[in-house]
């Protein structure tokens, strides 16, 4: 049985959602700021309701603006950890994480067993006397996740829940999540923008971008084979959007051609990708490299990027982020690049992989 299921969309946010989660999957939602990443969340929580749309929470039907059918967020089984921990301010941790279970109907003792139950396994029994306001922001997280799991729901909506912590707080709690939420195979749609959160917690990966799903699939291929730009530059990849041409050959719209590896269909919306890190730099045009791609690039940044010096060209001409290349400070020296120099990216073609488009696959990227 699915988790859930959403077809739904709301014209005032311009977003229109087609997704599936299954019984026990844990999906990631990335994308860029103010894309509607949220929206989906509020759109199954019922904390908003659709123009149109079909929505699904272990195959009861709690939204169907067909048949007016709106069951209210109370009643849906869902529980929703945000940024902020928002526990009640006049109750103790115990009560805050015991109001869920007495709400359901257990008795003052039961629901006391079961707010020790769950701070205990987020690591929090010591807080259980104490006020929010006495709380660290990362004691104050884990006590919020104990609430909502309290409430034994049909589906933990995470949205964005290490934003506030500091570095020191957030590997803890993304630990700790991982733990309670893939550890009891518990149904979970969390939206970051943190890699680290969708490697550690989540199974499958969606990307959106203006409202609309662009990517899906699991977080080893979307990471390791992205096609949106989005997913391209928190991979750390370039990505270049053109069609395929030819075997192992990509034409871009604005004429340039790339040749790679990969099983492409000629005429078929294709996207090459490759990492900075093979990409080398030259300041006049190569010659005799027939195996090699050659991309003219004016240099738009000059940045560290751990121990390599990055550098970015402009956009391309199709309002793609610019593609990036990873040289050595000794590189940047000897070939004084800067700023509005154009020089020469070349990458070797068997470092460059060839994949069909997603629909919304536009531009290029790397993070």
């Amino acid at each position: 049985m699915s988790a859930v299921r959403v077809r739904a969309a709301l014209a005032l946010r311009d977003v229109e959602f087609d997704l599936t989660v299954d019984d026990g999957e844990v999906l990631a939602v990335l994308g860029p700021n103010g894309v509607g990443k949220s929206t989906l969340l509020l759109l199954i929580a019922g904390l908003l309701r659709p123009d149109h749309g079909h929505i699904e929470l272990a195959g009861t039907v709690v939204t169907d603006t067909d048949t007016g059918t709106f069951v209210p967020a109370h009643a849906r089984g869902v529980a929703m950890l945000s940024q902020q921990a928002m526990l009640f301010p006049h109750m103790s941790v115990a009560d805050n994480v015991g109001y869920a279970p007495r709400c359901r109907g257990q008795s003052r003792s039961m629901a006391r067993a079961t707010a020790q139950r769950w701070l205990a396994a987020v690591g929090a029994t010591e807080l259980a006397g104490r006020r929010p306001a006495q709380l660290s922001g990362g004691q104050a997280q884990r006590v919020a996740l104990a609430r909502a799991l309290a409430a034994e729901p049909r589906l933990l909506l995470l949205d964005e829940p290490m934003a506030a912590l500091d570095v020191t707080a957030a590997p803890a709690m993304r630990r700790l999540l991982r733990d309670l939420v893939r550890g009891e195979q518990r149904s979970a749609i969390i939206v970051t923008h943190d890699l680290l959160d969708a490697l550690a917690i989540a199974d499958t990966v969606v990307v959106v971008e203006n409202g609309r799903i662009v990517e899906r699939g699991a977080v080893r291929d979307v990471l390791t084979a992205p096609r949106s730009a989005f997913a391209a530059r928190i991979a750390g990849v370039n990505l270049v959007s053109g069609v395929a041409s030819g075997p192992g050959l990509l034409q871009t719209p604005w004429g340039t051609a790339i040749a790679g590896t990969g099983d492409v269909e000629a005429g078929a919306p294709a996207v090459a990708v490759f990492r900075p890190a093979a990409v080398a730099v030259h300041v006049e045009p190569p010659r005799g490299l027939s195996p090699r791609n050659v991309v003219a690039v004016t240099i738009a940044e000059v940045d560290l990027h751990g121990a390599a010096v990055r550098i970015r060209g402009a956009d391309q001409p199709d309002g793609g982020t610019g593609l990036a290349a990873d040289v050595t400070a000794a590189a940047v020296a000897d070939l004084d690049l800067a700023p509005g120099r154009t020089v020469y990216f070349v990458v070797k073609a068997q470092e460059v992989e060839l994949h069909p488009a997603l629909d919304g696959s536009v531009g290029s990227g790397a993070g």
